[in-house]
């Protein structure tokens, strides 16, 4: 079974200049000859972290990570304004133009599935490969899964403590309710939210292991701003028309494709990667029985090295 490379620093560091007051970072490590692969974190807001350079063999992979606009390292955090999915794409494009990479390898996991998907769509050229773990497609049912009628009827008691952020008239559809308070004038209001959404997120990402303490520390600022990027995506159904990944798979039909996912995956239940590997038939598919969301656990990290080694076999093999 395998698990991740050995620890690994950055060569480089730099931000990458916007068109607004974004500034994004971005991190090299591996090998600077070897096959390009950029890491798309999930959220939005959560940011990169050192393991994430471990799912690829530094010895062949030129390994690229990047915290989307206002996450992580990059400034201003939080930061909404000139904040959408379109920005995330063309801040990709202008990393891939920057060091002059001709394709490269998308690794992404659940919203940076989604990104993925959506930059391989629009630069489809510019691809070598794609792995997506836990598929997440960005549509409407897929929010009302997370939030109002589905994950709600298996962590009732949780979902209970979110719900009673919002008046009782407004518990069918809590989105709007949500968004109300998180930019109402009312900093309690606010707070509360915050830590009951991140409570929630943790609650149905992490299951069973998953240990609410009405106890914890009190909600920052910086995990207040996490929470209202979270929701600006979310209540903006993500800056993409209804179903516009399934409807425009045909062009990814040439891209070399692995999707993994858990069949305990509670945040992205399994019928996303179904419809995905449907409208991409020719993908590699991996469903790992006892496996959820998160991107840990010997299953999932070994699913997910052997990914990453298959997938420069396939692009060797397409050179040669």
């Amino acid at each position: 079974m395998k698990t991740l490379y050995p620890e690994i620093s950055p060569y480089h560091t730099f931000f990458l200049a916007t068109e607004s007051l974004h500034s994004v970072y971005v991190e090299l490590s591996g090998n600077a000859q070897g096959i390009p692969v950029i890491f798309l974190h999930g959220g939005p807001c959560s940011g990169t972290k050192p393991d994430h350079r471990r799912f690829f063999d530094p010895v062949h992979y030129h390994i690229i990570l990047m915290d989307q606009r206002g996450c992580g390292l990059s400034t201003p955090f939080g930061e909404l304004e000139h904040n959408t999915t379109q920005d995330l794409i063309a801040d990709m494009e202008r990393i891939r133009q920057r060091l002059s990479i001709q394709q490269w390898v998308l690794f992404g996991g659940s919203w940076g599935a989604t990104l993925a998907l959506l930059y391989a769509q629009q630069y489809s050229e510019h691809v070598s490969g794609l792995i997506i773990r836990g598929t997440f497609l960005a549509r409407r049912k897929n929010m009302d899964w997370f939030l109002n009628n589905g994950a709600n009827r298996i962590f009732p008691e949780q979902w209970q403590r979110l719900a009673l952020c919002v008046p009782e008239t407004a518990r069918d559809n809590l989105l709007p309710g949500l968004v109300a308070a998180l930019w109402g004038e009312d900093e309690l209001a606010q707070r509360r939210v915050a830590k009951e959404w991140s409570a929630w997120g943790a609650q149905v990402a992490l299951a069973q292991a998953f240990e609410f303490d009405a106890t914890t520390e009190a909600v920052t600022e910086k995990m207040l701003k996490q929470v209202r990027m979270e929701v600006h995506y979310a209540r903006q159904q993500y800056f993409i028309a209804e179903d516009q990944i399934l409807a425009n798979c045909q062009l990814l039909a040439k891209i070399p494709t692995i999707i993994i996912h858990g069949r305990l995956d509670l945040v992205c239940p399994m019928e996303a990667a179904m419809c995905l590997h449907t409208a991409l038939p020719h993908a590699e598919y991996n469903i790992l029985p006892n496996a959820g969301h998160i991107a840990q656990g010997e299953d999932m990290l070994d699913a997910l090295v052997t990914a990453t080694d298959r997938m420069r076999l396939l692009i060797n093999l397409a050179m040669d």
